[in-house]
């Protein structure tokens, strides 16, 4: 089982050759196809005639896109060769939040990065990551803005509460589960609000996981009742040092507006490791 298909998406972000690094190590490590897409955010032309001299700044904020856009192209390239790794280069002035899913949904694992509210160049479209996991009907990884991450699923923490996306996710994952070192299922408050028969037990689905060769073992946290899910999940993980996080995405469209969970909101805000999410 493997991913021979992955999809990065690639801005001009302080934290995007990290994103490209991680990339071009999981796409060695499963002999996948690499596409780079790239795309970011374009205002409207119109919005900035309002003021003199707005007309000169976008012409001189398009020409310093390009340059860095020509410079990652040409970096994205040369790693390819360098590194013996099949691939190609696409990009769109289209808008992220149509373009960037409809390329997801011919890839077996897509790789973003995290909004950074202190890097503007980060802002690709309202609510990105969010549309891009709810809407592409595949696994999103996503890559903190903040640390380096060689490489991800040495040790493996699936957030579990027996539900459809939690399903999808673990699934989706499988490939980084058959080749983890250790797998870790973490349930927090399963059982509140259902009867035990309502839901699968950690230990059930652990035994599916051990199929694949992944060497498993679950944490079951009850009682948790004052600390938001989401800071409990990646307290956990950090504290078993995973290097990566499996989970669903919890969310539904609302006229314009996505809704997520508490705990997918505060995962997407605060992660320190890479996340896997389907929905």
């Amino acid at each position: 089982m493997s991913y021979k298909s992955i999809l990065v998406h690639l801005d001009t972000s302080e934290s995007v050759h990290s994103r490209l690094e991680l990339s071009l190590s999981l796409a060695q490590q499963f002999d996948a196809y690499l596409t780079g897409f790239f795309t970011v955010y374009r205002p409207e032309p119109g919005s900035f005639y309002v003021m003199a001299g707005n007309a000169e700044y976008l012409v001189e904020f398009e020409k310093r896109r390009h340059e860095r856009q020509g410079a990652l192209e040409r970096l994205f390239r040369a790693e390819l060769l360098r590194l013996k790794v099949a691939g190609e280069w696409q990009w769109s002035t289209e808008y992220a939040n149509r373009c960037v899913p409809r390329a997801a949904r011919l890839a077996d694992l897509t790789i973003v990065g995290q909004y950074d509210a202190d890097d503007p160049e980060s802002f690709v479209a309202e609510q990105f990551v969010e549309n891009l996991v709810l809407s592409s009907g595949r696994p999103v990884l996503i890559v903190p803005y903040a640390g380096q991450f060689h490489g991800v699923g040495s040790h493996v923490t699936i957030a579990w509460d027996g539900s459809r996306e939690a399903t999808r996710a673990l699934h989706d994952a499988l490939p980084f589960l058959a080749r983890a070192k250790q797998v870790t299922v973490l349930t927090i408050n399963a059982m509140s609000g259902e009867p035990p028969s309502s839901r699968i037990p950690g230990a059930d689905i652990a035994g599916v996981i051990s199929r694949y060769g992944a060497h498993v073992a679950t944490q079951e946290i009850e009682g948790v009742d004052d600390v938001p899910i989401g800071e409990t999940i990646l307290s956990r993980a950090a504290d078993l040092n995973a290097d990566l996080l499996v989970m669903g995405c919890y969310g539904h469209s609302r006229w314009r507006e996505l809704v997520l969970g508490g705990a997918t909101r505060s995962i997407l805000k605060s992660m320190t490791v890479p996340v896997l999410m389907s929905h």
